[in-house]
């Protein structure tokens, strides 16, 4: 089968005009690739070659991991909305119908969890900083506008709304300028860092309009690229025409005196097998700068502590440093994904008595949420009750960070919003009652 390349810079890109070509390698008879399709016209498709020919198992299908990640299943979103999607696609339906009701699923999906759009965009005066978040102190999210797409999209993917092509539901900022002047006036931000979609898709001189004015900021101690590039082009950091153009950027970060963190998205071991990956893994650590490795923990893909002991075996041989397993994030399909939290915590307790010290540098399970990063340390007995206990990794306010709280053992909760305090009225970052119905910060 030969497919349309419609890539950049080397590789080649299948987004949803592949789809059902790909679906037919799968196997998959006409009507489970229409109610498939019905679902990529909701949440975002797009994968590639390497991906698909190097990852996916495609004698595993529908099970095999990697092809879960990146391609859309049936059952990820509501029967109802499903059927009514796949109707439309089998009347030949306008595609201005089609949108309409994809938009009208999105719209219920929680298309930015958190608080993103609310709490997080900061303002220069009275007026908003498009492509923004700071939400921490010290830390500031910067979507470069180039970057704001992906070599493969995760089916689990919390910024799903990215990639729909709905301008309201983007961040995105190529205003450099006014990033440096925002730091400079919080110069209690020492930390930037670059998200998408992933900055890595820009090329080599445009990752460098974006990074070489933040050198000269001393207030800066780190400069983070969030990025899913190892696992999905590794080429990007071998053979792309520009891989020793972005190899020398990173080592002028690290010259300037700053740390450069490679935040890299590992979801399944399997990522981590070709040489290309270990290839440029010593190149990018080649540099200076250190790769920390983050996933979120998946139904079907990565729910089984073998797997995460794996993963962090390889990354720690590789020189990588584990970093974070995150919880799926109340968005888009996160009812088909979600792990609840009291499995969560069997299983990264489990998968952490596994490995070495050296591997332990490891935090979660961690749920994003409004508040911060609110870690599940585990399940116990208290005063003849089960409970969780909490703590705040990170949080909005500083002052929380660490506490531990409790939780109301909830064997079906898979959120910090299924969750009910235990031994108070409240957690300790909900607003107090403190009189006829005014509220104040806890």
């Amino acid at each position: 089968m030969t497919l349309t390349q419609t890539g950049t810079r080397g590789f080649r890109a299948y987004t949803a005009k592949h789809l059902d070509d790909l679906l037919k390698r799968a196997g998959f008879d006409s009507d489970t690739r229409l109610r498939i399709r019905a679902v990529a016209s909701v949440l975002p498709f797009r994968t590639n070659a390497y991906v698909v020919d190097e990852l996916i198992d495609w004698s595993d299908i529908p099970d095999d991991p990697i092809y879960r990640l990146v391609f859309p299943q049936e059952d990820m979103l509501p029967e109802a909305d499903v059927s009514r999607i796949a109707g439309l696609l089998r009347a030949e339906a306008s595609s201005r119908e089609i949108q309409a009701a994809a938009n009208a699923v999105r719209a219920r999906l929680n298309p930015h969890p958190a608080g993103q759009m609310e709490l997080n965009i900061p303002r220069a005066g009275s007026e908003p900083m498009p492509g923004m978040q700071h939400k921490y102190p010290e830390t500031v999210l910067f979507f470069p506008k180039q970057g704001q797409t992906c070599h493969a999209y995760c089916t689990y993917c919390f910024r799903w709304a990215q990639f729909v092509g709905e301008p309201d539901l983007k961040m995105a900022s190529d205003d450099v300028e006014g990033l440096v002047r925002y730091l400079r006036e919080h110069p209690q931000v020492t930390s930037l860092l670059f998200t998408g979609g992933d900055p890595m898709i820009m090329s080599g001189p445009v990752l460098r309009r974006y990074v070489e004015p933040l050198l000269e900021l001393e207030q800066l101690e780190s400069i983070r690229i969030g990025t899913k590039s190892l696992a999905y082009w590794p080429g990007r950091f071998v053979t792309d025409p520009d891989a020793a153009e972005t190899l020398r950027l990173f080592s002028a970060v690290v010259e300037s005196g700053k740390n450069l963190a490679f935040m890299a998205h590992f979801s399944h071991p399997r990522e981590m097998d070709s040489q290309v990956v270990q290839t440029a893994v010593r190149a990018i650590r080649d540099t200076g700068a250190v790769i920390r490795t983050q996933a979120p923990l998946i139904r079907s893909i990565n729910d089984h502590p073998d797997t995460w002991v794996e993963m962090w075996r390889v990354q720690h041989a590789l020189g990588m440093v584990p970093y974070y397993m995150f919880v799926e994030r109340d968005t888009g399909p996160q009812d088909y994904f979600a792990v609840p939290l009291a499995r969560a915590y069997e299983i990264f307790r489990d998968a952490y008595a596994r490995v070495s010290g050296l591997c332990r540098t490891v935090r979660g399970p961690s749920m994003s949420s409004t508040p911060g990063k609110v870690c599940v340390d585990g399940v116990t007995e208290v005063a003849g009750r089960r409970v969780f206990v909490l703590h705040l990794i990170q949080a909005r306010d500083p002052s929380l960070v660490g506490r531990p709280f409790f939780a109301h053992y909830d064997p079906d909760a898979v959120w910090i919003s299924d969750l009910k305090p235990a031994f108070a009225d409240r957690f300790p970052f909900d607003p107090a009652i403190v009189g006829q119905g005014d509220l104040v910060a806890g």
